[in-house]
């Protein structure tokens, strides 16, 4: 669910960052379907979700939510981490946030043929009520939280009351996600080189 952190570390070309949102949408045998640069980012996208669930820090932070709610912690962490990516945006990307997103968006729309079905049936809600956008806002966590827990087949109501975990613990989380970022993107950057050599 951290589509903004994918979006930012695809954020070198539309097609990565098409294919950055793809990791979620698109089943691995489907991947090699796609133009290259997009497949190699919905793998990548594959490694950093990997990468994020196993990165001590993260673990620490899912073991801050009471028994029951933890294994719902990673999406609530997920969405919060795009809340303090969005934060500290300039100490990350030379370009404005808002910028980065609506070139996302207008990526998104100019591959439309390509996308899966649910995502094309998810585009006009995501462009018109600027999802990656809200993330800015405390509010926009929440309201995004609850947006997920709705399409939860059973125990939506306990990935909602993760909330209140995040709430209690959210100072800690934060100083959390300081130390994992840069892990995270140096791994990435890592990462996507082996693919590209591989694929060479």
């Amino acid at each position: 669910m951290n589509y903004l952190a994918h979006v930012y570390l695809a954020r070198h070309s539309a097609a990565a960052m098409v294919g950055a949102m793809l990791g979620d949408f698109v089943k691995a045998n489907d991947v090699l379907d796609y133009p290259p640069e997009i497949a190699r980012e919905i793998l990548l996208h594959r490694h950093v979700d990997s990468y994020t669930d196993s990165h001590p820090v993260v673990r620490e932070a899912r073991e801050l939510f009471g028994e029951g709610r933890r294994r719902y912690a990673g999406i609530v962490l997920d969405v919060f981490y795009d809340h303090e990516l969005s934060r500290h945006w300039d100490a990350w990307c030379d370009t404005p946030r808002h910028a980065l997103i609506a070139q996302f968006y207008r990526a998104l729309q100019a591959h439309e043929a390509i996308l899966p079905l649910r995502l094309r049936e998810m585009l006009p809600y995501l462009v018109r009520q600027d999802w990656l956008g809200s993330y800015a806002t405390f509010e926009g966590v929440e309201g995004t939280v609850v947006r997920v827990s709705r399409r939860l087949s059973r125990n939506g109501e306990l990935l909602r009351d993760g909330i209140g975990d995040l709430v209690r613990h959210r100072d800690a989380i934060a100083a959390g996600f300081e130390r994992f970022f840069p892990d995270l993107v140096r791994f990435a950057e890592g990462r996507r080189e082996e693919l590209l050599t591989s694929s060479a």
